[in-house]
């Protein structure tokens, strides 16, 4: 049975962010700068409100001095400026001096609390949105190089979303820009709190056959009608992975045999293989649903590229057989196209 969270612990999206530091810098400055302009304002405008001791008349700069020195909540002692050039100096070299003071304090408070509750309310509000993405479950070998083809194939790495109990791995997926989440995904929380029953498709790389059939056994209850890919290292699991409700199971060391079998008869037999695999070979397998021009037509006949196998419900029909000759409605198409 999948796991089940009596007391769920809180999970966390995380994603690193596109704004760099020198514009975060930028915009505390310019935050600063702002409120100070709103209190100068307000000072300017109730004016008739102060009092000069020294001359009795209040003129602009008297005006900004006292907006800076009540800013800073400095000036009230017993020594005060009383020239004009004084007041100036104070203004402009002295409380500027005082402000970036200040500034390193409440960017360390910025930091340690206010970062942390502004990342905390971002990813909030990424995990409400989260639609048509892809969940990747470990990121070990097999999901790293997963996540890494799927970016070179045009994936925005923002609509992936890595789950791994292990904090090195997530630092580097989420230098990849990947949203990542420390946590167990054979729990129900942890698959909920990345949205997966709103996802485009999930795949499943635990490193352990065990805890993969646990994961996608987990995932296919919360998500029924999505896709799921799952790498199993043991060939008598296959069927366990299937029954779990996998859609797809991958064998790393089957396939490793394949290419190595087609190589003994024939050098390029495993070349044209691994070009149909990468997404930087000449060609590539597509798959997808039949359009509507195309019904009635033989798999032959296909524009888009070469047809290889149609699946028609439960049924798997390949291009030399019968049925191959008359696409129907509701048919899926494999097919080989050029990769450009």
């Amino acid at each position: 049975m999948p796991a089940r969270d009596t007391d769920p612990a809180p999970y966390s999206l995380h994603r690193k962010s596109r704004t760099p530091v020198w514009l975060s810098l930028i915009w505390r400055v310019l935050l600063a700068f702002g409120l100070i302009g709103i209190a100068l304002a307000v000072h300017w405008l109730d004016r008739d409100g102060l009092r000069d001791n020294v001359d009795g008349a209040i003129s602009f700069a008297d005006v900004l001095y006292f907006t800076m020195i009540t800013i800073t909540t400095v000036g009230y002692g017993d020594i005060v400026p009383v020239t004009q050039q004084a007041r100036l100096f104070d203004t402009f070299v002295v409380t500027p001096i005082r402000l970036f003071v200040w500034l390193i304090f409440l960017g360390t408070a910025y930091d340690f609390l206010l970062r942390r509750v502004w990342e905390k309310w971002r990813m909030k509000g990424i995990q409400r949105h989260l639609r048509g993405h892809v969940v990747v479950a470990g990121y070990g070998t097999s999901g790293s190089e997963a996540v890494s083809e799927l970016v070179r194939r045009g994936a925005d790495p923002q609509t992936i979303v890595v789950i791994d109990a292990d904090p090195a791995a997530l630092r580097i997926a989420k230098d990849c820009g990947a949203t990542v989440m420390e946590g167990d995904a054979t729990r129900n929380a942890a698959l909920e709190a990345v949205a997966v029953a709103q996802a485009d498709s999930i795949i499943v790389s635990a490193g352990r056959d065990d805890t993969s059939i646990l994961i996608v056994l987990t995932a296919r209850r919360l998500a029924p009608q999505v896709s799921i890919s799952v790498v199993i290292r043991s060939e008598d699991n296959e069927a366990l992975a299937r029954q779990a409700g996998a859609d797809t199971v991958i064998n790393p060391a089957s396939f490793a045999g394949l290419l190595l079998a087609g190589s003994t008869h024939g050098s390029h037999i495993a070349d044209y293989m691994a070009d149909l695999a990468a997404s930087g070979g000449r060609v590539a397998l597509r798959e997808r649903c039949v359009t509507a021009d195309e019904i009635g037509k033989p798999l032959s006949q296909i524009k888009t590229g070469l047809g290889h196998r149609i699946y028609r419900g439960e049924t798997m029909i390949g291009f030399w057989e019968t049925e191959a000759g008359l696409l129907q409605s509701g048919d899926f198409i494999v097919e080989v196209v050029p990769n450009v």
